[in-house]
């Protein structure tokens, strides 16, 4: 569904992925594993495009529901891939996953041993700062070493991957099994405050397009 002008979400591929439409198309995350036909059907019944529009895939960070279908869709696009360079070693397959902590971590090591994600070089490996796709690169560290945000100054649109979740009623930030660093998460959630944004879309859950940037400042005060 498109949900703002120009920018669509892709629906049920655990995880949101968003199409940004102009010229050439951007995918800002790929869901789980076994989702690159519905992404791909998208561009071509929703869109009406072909997945060769499709310029360059955006990985706000290396976690499988975020990476599961990069692979594939690189070779049946030819898409450029980037991540930012904290996090391409485990993209590529280079570094081990970390486990997530507490009890969780058994039970993902043992689902490691049958299941693994297929690794794919990245074509770009980002720094804070950088420009990808006319959007702006701003490395918020924490969930993951490379995690970051993809900020569009001419929308006032933010990306922020799973450094904060809106639910429709309240933001959240990371999840804490899952983050490698939450006292570094919350000074990255600070340095989203200090932006001027409209728009909210997170890696997980709702759009928030009231009040974005004020709802995002309050929630980081409430972290000090």
């Amino acid at each position: 569904m498109e949900i703002i002008p120009g920018i669509h979400r892709v629906d049920d591929v655990n995880g949101n992925c968003y199409i940004i439409v102009r010229d050439r198309l951007t995918l800002i995350d790929t869901g789980l594993p076994r989702n690159s036909k519905k992404i791909l059907r998208y561009i071509e019944d929703t869109l009406r495009r072909t997945p060769s529009d499709l310029a360059t895939i955006i990985l706000t960070h290396y976690h499988i529901d975020h990476t599961g279908n990069v692979s594939e869709l690189k070779k049946l696009t030819g898409a450029s891939v980037a991540v930012h360079e904290g996090d391409a070693d485990f993209v590529s397959g280079k570094k081990p996953h970390p486990l997530p902590k507490g009890k969780l971590g058994l039970p993902f090591r043992i689902l490691g041993m049958f299941f693994r994600p297929a690794c794919v070089e990245p074509d770009i490996r980002l720094k804070n700062g950088d420009t990808v796709a006319n959007l702006t690169c701003i490395h918020t560290p924490g969930h993951t070493p490379g995690s970051i945000c993809l900020f569009d100054p001419e929308a006032k649109v933010l990306f922020v991957g799973d450094i904060l979740k809106y639910d429709g009623e309240k933001i959240t930030g990371a999840s804490p099994q899952f983050s490698m660093d939450l006292a570094e998460a919350r000074r990255s959630i600070g340095l989203i405050a200090t932006l001027d944004f409209d728009v909210l879309l997170c890696g997980h859950g709702l759009r928030l397009t009231t009040g974005a940037a004020e709802k995002v400042r309050v929630f980081a005060q409430s972290l000090s």
